[in-house]
Parts: structure tokens; C-alpha cells; sequence
């Protein structure tokens, strides 16, 4: 999986992702202790099973990450993927929604956003796509909808565990 920004600049790029399920709306990969390479060049491994959600028409990808205490919810107000180089790629806005296992949630990254729409030349299109988009995201987690139904992420959860080590 690759990031960019709008500029197409490498954002950040992970190594390795397992492909679940495809659907006319999107994609759904698992992963687990995968090698993340940031921009810099620094390196680190996410730390417990990820179940991922790229959409084909939507402006957001949703990380559903099992931890310890309950599912939290990682997602990215992003552009829809494309597929290249057997490589999964996006150009990410910035914008993330944070979702707690019990349903709270926060906007993150409103500074960077502002940061990036300034010096990027976001047009006002495209600020009003990205705007529209988070407010989906946030009614589907409202909700419990689409990636943020718990039954969804554990039985993809099971699925990528029989097709990789547990298999």
C-alpha cells in the first residue's frame, strides 16, 4: 500500500497487505505486524491485526485495529485507491477520524489539513469533497454501518487468519 500526498509525494508505504474480499464498492485486506516505511525513511511494524477497507468511489479508507481492549477504528480521508505495480495507492488528505470501541470519536489532524490545503492549493472542489466525505464517515460510524460493524471486522478477522499463520 503506498500514500501520497497531493503534491505526489510518498507519503508513507506498507509492505504487505492480505486480500479478503471484493465487492463492487470496495476492498477488505488484514494484515498484522507489517513493516511501515515513512517518507523520512524511518521504519516500524503496527503492532496488533488490522482489518482494511479501501473504497472504490468513496473519499476514505477505514483500519480496523483489534487491540486488547476492543476494536478501534483508524480512518483516512483519502482519495479512492487506484491499483498499480501490485501496489494499493491514495493520496491522503490529511483529515483521520479517530473511533473508540465504544463509539466515541475525534477529527484529527485539522491543523495539517489547513497546513496542506494552503500550501497545496486544494480547490474549493476538492475541500468540499474531503468536508462531505468526513461527515459520511462520521454518520456511518455513527451509525455502526459498513466498516464499523464489529461481527464484520471479527469475520474477516478469521478469514485472514486461516489463509495466513494459523491456517
Amino acid at each position: 500500500m503506498h500514500s501520497y500526498k497531493h503534491d505526489g509525494k510518498i507519503h508513507r508505504s506498507w509492505d504487505e497487505a492480505v486480500l479478503l474480499d471484493e465487492n463492487e464498492d470496495y476492498l477488505v485486506f488484514g494484515n498484522e505486524r507489517t513493516l511501515v516505511v515513512e517518507s523520512d525513511g524511518r521504519t516500524w511494524r503496527t503492532k496488533e491485526p488490522a482489518i482494511l477497507y479501501f473504497y472504490k468511489n468513496s473519499w476514505f479508507n477505514v483500519i480496523g485495529q483489534l487491540k486488547s481492549n476492543g476494536i478501534y477504528y483508524y480512518c483516512n480521508i483519502a482519495s479512492p485507491f487506484i491499483i498499480e505495480d501490485d501496489a494499493i495507492k491514495f493520496i491522503d488528505y490529511d483529515l483521520d477520524l479517530r473511533v473508540f470501541p465504544d463509539g466515541s470519536f475525534k477529527i484529527l489532524d485539522r491543523s495539517e489539513y489547513k497546513y496542506h490545503k494552503r500550501k497545496m492549493n486544494y480547490s474549493s472542489d476538492l475541500d468540499k469533497i474531503i468536508r462531505s466525505e468526513l461527515d459520511n464517515l462520521i454518520e456511518m460510524a455513527r451509525n455502526k454501518k459498513g466498516p464499523f460493524v464489529h461481527e464484520e471486522i471479527m469475520k474477516y478477522h478469521e478469514e485472514y487468519d486461516k489463509l495466513t499463520k494459523k491456517a
